[in-house]
């Protein structure tokens, strides 16, 4: 079976020395000059991941990454941009962090982008895990930030989420809706509806039936335009550790973005097929699944190890493993503690090819996401290692589908 296989990018502004080359530059993330050079390889990149046969391109969101790291806030004028470079491969983002937003907005502006790639658009969602940027944004909902952990703030983080999923997928297919959620109404307030509107006579002959009702008040909204695939863009959602997450997934239809290691991702899939059974929507092993690994293919190992240090160590290092101290324990040896974590992969050809043979052999993925930290990897050397993914590891796994293939229906609103 072959791989849909997305090459998803985070920006991270490159430093020389590691921290310290970062503190001696800071606020790095604000450097204008050094973005701008990050944005004039962006589309080169996705016409190279086009032209090798990679299923997708696709962005990230993050704020206020002052270090210079993940410098990703604007996912949709992002994919905007790839689509106006590329012509086949799928654009979509891993994702809106949807507790930050207003739903209805990220419903019209994926709705726009659907339209603008002629369907080779997905729409990417996420909880959001970083306090510093997703409790500023989300204040307007009380979004806290989550680490799956179970607690209180997991738990309000998620029924925003799943409230805010909800009002998306009815903004793109139900001609007309209202909403009386937790956090959310249409038509505000929900209780006397819009009494304020002086059009309600031409909206209640020539707009959307049930907008208006007999008394000339709004009752429901109709969000325009639809999308144009049908009944929406397909929804990939990221998960780090919540098996809660996944049922979720699994009921709706939407894909998995796995942040695990293959053990985890494994055990993921299983349960996605069990619990996609019982409402009534069987699925084969790998479907809708999407692990999320970071790369290196190159000569040895002893070049493996130097390309982690140069390009992964200092975010893994400063970053991720302050979030996720349990999963990612560095315990002096920086490049250890990247193999340890079992999210990077790689080495020689024969090795990368192992590793992934490994993992397919375990669970057939429908998907693949790849994560390179560039512009930290110069562009080059990036699409070099995205060569090699393509013609020589990938084909030990069934090869890549083509960016011109359709995910499969989704069935939460079908």
């Amino acid at each position: 079976m072959s791989v849909k296989a997305i090459v998803q990018l985070y920006p991270v502004i490159p430093a020389e020395g590691g921290a310290a080359g970062r503190a001696a530059r800071r606020p790095l993330g604000r450097d204008r000059d050094e973005f701008q050079k990050v944005m004039r390889d962006w589309a080169r990149i996705a016409k190279a991941a086009e032209d090798l046969g990679y299923w997708g391109i696709a962005g990230i969101e993050h704020h206020f990454h002052s270090e210079g790291y993940e410098v990703a806030p604007s996912p949709g004028v992002v994919n905007a941009w790839l689509a106006a470079h590329t012509s086949r491969i799928n654009v979509g983002t891993n994702g809106y962090v949807l507790g930050t937003h207003d739903a209805i907005r990220v419903a019209e502006e994926c709705a726009m982008l659907d339209h603008m790639l002629e369907g080779r658009f997905w729409a990417g969602v996420s909880r959001g895990y970083q306090s510093r940027w997703t409790d500023v944004l989300g204040q307007h909902l009380g979004t806290p930030a989550t680490l799956s952990d179970g607690g209180s703030a997991d738990k309000e983080n998620r029924v925003i989420f799943e409230e805010q999923v909800e009002l998306m997928l009815k903004a793109w297919t139900e001609d007309s809706f209202d909403f009386n959620g937790a956090k959310y109404q249409v038509p505000f307030p929900y209780e006397t509806g819009i009494t304020t509107y002086p059009a309600t006579d031409t909206a209640s002959l020539m707009g959307a039936v049930d907008e208006v009702d007999e008394n000339g008040v709004i009752r429901k909204i109709s969000v325009t335009p639809p999308p144009y695939q049908r009944p929406h863009p397909p929804v990939f959602v990221a998960s780090s550790s919540s098996e809660e997450s996944i049922r979720y997934c699994a009921r709706n239809g939407f894909v998995v973005t796995s942040f695990s290691p293959a053990s985890k991702t494994e055990e993921f899939a299983k349960i996605y097929v069990d619990e996609a059974a019982k409402a009534g929507h069987p699925v084969p092993l790998g479907a809708n699944q999407a692990p999320v690994r970071w790369p290196h293919v190159t000569d040895s190992a002893a070049a493996y190890d130097q390309a982690l240090r140069d390009y992964d160590a200092d975010m893994f290092e400063n970053f991720y493993a302050k979030f996720f101290k349990k999963k990612m324990p560095v315990n002096g040896d920086v490049v250890q503690a990247i193999k340890d974590s079992g999210l990077f992969l790689g080495g020689t050809v024969d090795q990368a090819k192992a590793q992934f043979a490994a993992e397919w052999e375990q669970v057939p993925y429908e998907y693949s996401v790849l994560i390179w930290h560039w512009a930290q990897q110069p562009t080059d050397d990036l699409i070099r290692e995205m060569e090699l993914m393509a013609t020589k590891v990938y084909p030990e796994i069934g090869g890549l589908s083509g960016p011109q293939e359709r995910p499969r229906a989704q069935w939460a609103t079908t």
